[in-house]
């Protein structure tokens, strides 16, 4: 603390360097000089600082008009999403009860859909194997007529002569004709 007041004490001692210089000493310093710099601070002071003020005011009452306008329309917006909420809530509503009977209605419609389909698959399963079964015996047919063809035809061929050979042979071919015919 007294650092502080010494140097108070120095700075009313400066050398002074001509005609001015700084009295620290509050009871020194002439009064009057104090009420006319303080009078001409205020005289020009006053209207800058009134406007200042008035600057201020002035912003102060648009920025609280501005902020009424917005919370009016704030409130506008939160009736109108009250409003929708409510719209959107009964209409939520509706489609709930109508879902579940919907639900109902198309569970039913895919079960019964699944059991046809599945009869469908049942019949097409029997018909092919029908027509499997067919295919095979008609190929057991053929291999067993050929092989009993080979052995008529080795069992000829080793009893017959050329020319009764001959004579057969075109038999057979008369009779293959004919069935080729029928079986186109």
């Amino acid at each position: 603390m007294k650092n502080v007041t010494d140097s108070f004490v120095s700075l009313g001692h400066w050398p002074s360097a001509g005609s001015f210089g700084f009295n620290t000493d509050i009871l020194a310093t002439n009064p009057i000089n104090l009420s006319i710099v303080l009078g001409v601070l205020i005289f020009f002071g006053k209207g800058v600082l009134s406007d200042l003020l008035d600057n201020r005011k002035q912003r102060i009452l648009d920025t609280i008009r501005n902020s009424e306008e917005l919370r009016e329309g704030a409130i506008e917006q939160l009736e109108k999403a009250r409003d929708r909420l409510r719209k959107v809530e009964i209409e939520a509503d509706q489609f709930r009860m109508n879902g579940y009977s919907e639900i109902e209605r198309e569970k039913l419609n895919l079960i019964n859909s699944t059991y046809k389909t599945l009869e469908q698959l049942e019949n097409y399963k029997n018909e092919t194997i029908h027509f499997e079964q067919q295919r095979t015996i008609n190929q057991v047919r053929q291999q067993v007529f050929q092989q009993a063809l080979q052995g008529a035809l080795g069992t000829l061929n080793s009893c017959l002569t050329n020319e009764l050979h001959l004579r057969t042979i075109n038999a057979n071919l008369g009779m293959f004709g004919a069935i080729k015919e029928i079986t186109d």
